[in-house]
């Protein structure tokens, strides 16, 4: 299983309604520290997400992905929203 898959099954704890993970580690080649993990663009929209400001949504996603977020994910770049949000 690939990372974008690993991440993938762990968020499915959020219950996800719209999930997108891309890799834009190629983006970031020869970057400092860039070598210990890809870099990684995250859009989720969940129910969980609702009444949550961004840093409550953010600890979520961080929580879902637990030791990855210390290993295979360098840099991570999040748009997490509530059903609500995408009107």
């Amino acid at each position: 299983m690939n990372t974008i898959d690993t991440m993938r099954e762990k968020l499915a704890a959020l219950e996800p309604l719209r999930l997108e993970v891309l890799d834009d580690s190629a983006k970031h080649a020869g970057h400092a520290g860039a070598g210990g993990g890809g870099h990684y663009r995250l859009t989720i929209v969940s129910r969980r997400f609702s009444g949550c400001g961004t840093m409550q949504r953010h600890r979520l996603i961080y929580e879902a992905l637990g030791p990855m977020m210390r290993g295979e994910i360098h840099a991570l770049s999040i748009k997490a929203l509530a059903p609500e949000d995408t009107d």
